[in-house]
Parts: C-alpha cells; structure tokens; sequence
C-alpha cells in the first residue's frame, strides 16, 4: 500500500475529516469528530512518515520492527510512525489504522458518533 491508498482509507472511514496544519507543523491529519486517530509528516525530511495509535501490546511489537518508531511528542501515547508504508503489509497496516480510528470514535460520546456514522 502506498501513501495516496493510505490517505484514500483514511478519507472513507465513517465520519472521517482531514485537515493540513501549515508551517510550522506541516502535518495532514485525519479526525473522526476532534479526535485523531492518524496523520502523515508533508515537510521534509520526514516527508509522508505516518503515525497512528496503537495498542500497548501493539506498541512494544512495532517499535521492535526495523522502520517504526515511537512518533514523536506522542510516543508516551503509545503513537508509532512508520517510515516507509509501502514496507508494511496491507491488510496488517488496514488492521491498525481502523483500529486507530475505532479508538478515536469510541472516545467521543454517544451523540456525537451517531451523528458522524449513523450509528453508536
């Protein structure tokens, strides 16, 4: 999968919105509702490294993959980026991408997640 596939995931996920934070930052992040459950680095030299939030078990095995590493800044949250998305398998980096966003929905309330999916 490479970043224009991960970025069109992302973009179809139920309720899913993205936004370009500009300089200093230059990060396009993806949100359901306020919360965001990934994003990619758009500056170089980091250029396209994507990060999302893991699970603590998930965290302590990819962070021993050669090319993810805990995100910066965010990493105590148990955030990891990926380097290179293209060297991760698919249907393994679909896996942890919904499950960001299923992590990031569950923390909204009731109302608010009905209102981006349709349902609770």
């Amino acid at each position: 999968m490479d970043t224009r596939q991960l970025k069109a995931l992302c973009s179809r996920l139920p309720g899913a919105s993205s936004r370009m934070l500009d300089a200093p930052m230059n990060v396009l992040v993806y949100s359901v509702g306020d919360k965001t459950f990934a994003y990619f680095k758009t500056s170089e030299p980091e250029r396209w490294r994507f990060s999302i939030r893991v699970s603590a078990e998930r965290f302590i095995e990819l962070t021993d993959v050669p090319g993810i590493k805990p995100a910066r800044w965010l990493g105590r949250y148990r955030w990891v980026t990926i380097v290179d998305v293209r060297k991760v398998p698919a249907d393994y980096l679909v896996e942890l991408v919904e499950w960001s966003y299923r992590k990031a929905l569950d923390s909204l309330s009731r109302k608010r997640r009905i209102e981006l999916t349709g349902s609770p």
